[in-house]
C-alpha cells in the first residue's frame, strides 16, 4: 500500500508542469490549450462597497483541477487527470488534493459543501473552518474544470485586484465574503500562464483588496509576480521550478501565515512540510519557494 501511494506522489511532482518547462524525461509535453484560450475577457463588474470589518480570516483558495486532455502537463493516470472529475482528481480528491486533505486534517472542519456552485465552470465547492486554538480562519475552495483554465485565471486575478468578490451562504443565512473581499486568494494546479496569454489584470475597483497571494504552480514566480504585484495583491509565495502543488504545502503556509508569521517563516514552513512529504532534503524545498510580502 506504502508503495502505491508514493507512486502517485512522485507522479504528482511532475503533472503540474508543461509550456516551456522541459518534462522530467526530456519529452517535451504535448501543447493542447483549453478550449477556453481565446475567449475575449468579460468586462469588469461594478464597483462594490468595502468590505465589512470582521474578527476572523478568509482565504479563497482556486484549484484549476489536473486535466491531461486540456492542459499542457506531463500526463498522469486517467482518472487523476480527468479535469471533469472533481472527486478522484489530483488537486481535488486524491489523497493530497485539497479537499480531501483539509477534509482529513484535525485541524480543519468541513463546514459546507456545494457540488453545483452557480457558476458553471466550478465543479465543487468547500468551506472550511479552523479547529482549536488560534485565530479563526475560514478556507472556501473552488475546483475549476480543467478544461476551463482561462475562467480559473480570471477569477484567481479577478479576487486579486478587486473585481471578483462572490458570497458563499452557509447554513442560518450566514455567509463568507470571498474573492476580493478575502485576506488571502491562492492559485493550485498547473501553471496555465505557460500554456496562454496572461489575462489582463483588472483594475482595481474596490478600496480594499486581500492582504497577500500565494500561487503554487510550476515556476510560478516567473509568471505571476508581476500581474499579481499590477493587481496591488502581493505575492506572499511563489515557486522557482517545477514542483507538486499538493494540499499539504497549501495548509502549512495559510497555518503560518494565519499565525502572524513573516514571509521568510512562511516560505519556511511550507518548504518543510513540502520537503516531508516528498522526501527530499528541507535546504532543496527552501529553493524551491519565493518569500514575498504583505501589504
Amino acid at each position: 500500500m506504502r508503495a502505491s501511494i508514493w507512486g502517485v506522489v512522485l507522479v504528482a511532482a511532475f503533472s503540474g508542469c508543461g509550456g516551456n518547462a522541459d518534462p522530467p524525461s526530456g519529452k517535451q509535453a504535448e501543447h493542447r490549450p483549453a478550449p477556453d484560450a481565446d475567449l475575449p475577457l468579460p468586462p469588469p463588474p461594478p464597483a462594490a462597497p468595502a468590505a465589512r470589518p470582521r474578527n476572523y480570516k478568509v482565504v479563497h483558495v482556486f484549484v484549476a483541477l489536473c486535466d491531461n486532455k486540456h492542459q499542457g502537463i506531463v500526463p498522469v493516470s486517467a482518472a487523476l487527470g480527468n479535469g471533469r472529475d472533481p472527486r478522484n482528481n489530483l488537486y481535488w480528491g486524491a489523497m493530497y488534493g485539497v479537499k480531501t486533505f483539509f477534509s482529513r486534517s484535525t485541524y480543519w472542519t468541513a463546514i459546507a459543501s456545494f457540488t453545483k456552485p452557480r457558476k458553471r465552470v466550478i465543479l465543487d465547492r468547500c468551506v472550511f473552518k479552523s479547529a482549536g486554538a488560534g485565530p479563526t480562519v475560514y478556507v472556501v475552495a473552488d475546483a475549476y474544470d480543467g478544461a476551463h483554465m482561462k475562467a480559473a485565471l480570471q477569477d484567481f486575478f479577478g479576487a486579486a485586484g478587486g473585481t471578483y468578490g462572490p458570497e458563499v451562504r452557509l447554513q442560518h443565512d450566514r455567509v463568507v465574503e470571498a474573492g476580493w473581499c478575502a485576506d488571502m486568494v491562492c492559485f493550485v494546479g498547473h501553471n496555465g500562464l505557460m500554456d496562454m496569454r496572461t489575462p489582463d489584470v483588472p483594475t482595481v475597483v474596490n478600496t480594499a483588496t486581500p492582504e497577500c497571494s500565494v500561487v503554487l504552480a510550476c515556476k510560478s514566480h516567473q509568471y505571476f509576480v508581476a500581474p499579481l504585484q499590477a493587481a496591488k495583491c502581493p505575492p506572499l509565495l511563489t515557486t522557482t521550478g517545477l514542483m507538486a502543488p499538493e494540499a499539504y504545502t497549501l495548509d502549512a503556509v495559510i497555518r503560518s501565515w494565519a499565525g502572524g508569521d513573516a514571509p521568510a517563516t512562511v516560505r519556511k514552513r511550507a518548504a518543510q512540510a513540502y520537503a516531508t512529504y516528498q522526501k527530499i532534503n528541507v535546504r532543496a524545498a527552501e529553493r524551491l519557494f519565493a518569500a514575498g510580502r504583505l501589504k
